[in-house]
């Protein structure tokens, strides 16, 4: 999900919500900490100089069951946030500390965000030596082929 597409969809809400990839809800005591943008400048292991930027969110927990953070002060929040720090229509990166810190994807279902598991990859696949994955074989369609050693063929 992008800035622009969050800030789309607080416009229309009257609460938030963050859910985390197992189905349970951020509790709803949580504050936004942070909005900022990160950039990654690294080089692959194929030799290819890289840059990503993606608009950070930090969710934080606290003892503090009084405050709830509602739709338009994460808007204004997001919104200075791109004025002051020149940050462009870039995919949000959600950090929460489950058991660790996590970085998670953003994506939303109408009703809440849901914070999506990243993966690592191979951006180098074709320079480091990663072999492609083979095609699978059902059993079944070997055996459609002619037979090569069938009783009485004589081929033993």
């Amino acid at each position: 999900m992008k800035l622009s597409e969050i800030k789309s969809e607080l416009k229309t809400l009257k609460t938030i919500a963050f859910q985390l990839p197992n189905g349970t809800l951020v509790p709803n005591h949580f504050h936004v900490t942070e909005v900022g943008k990160i950039s990654k400048h690294f080089i692959d292991c194929g030799g290819t100089v890289r840059t990503e930027n993606v608009a950070n969110f930090q969710l934080w927990e606290a003892d503090d069951y009084d405050h709830r953070l509602h739709p338009e002060k994460l808007l204004d929040i997001i919104e200075l946030s791109e004025k002051v720090l020149n940050i462009e229509d870039l995919e949000i990166e959600v950090e929460y500390q489950g058991d660790t810190i996590g970085k998670y994807g953003l994506d939303f279902d109408g009703k809440n965000f849901l914070l999506t598991n990243k993966l690592t990859d191979c951006l180098a696949k074709d320079k480091c030596g990663i072999p492609t994955e083979k095609p699978k074989l059902k059993f079944s369609d070997l055996q459609n082929e002619a037979p090569s050693c069938a009783p009485g063929s004589g081929c033993c």
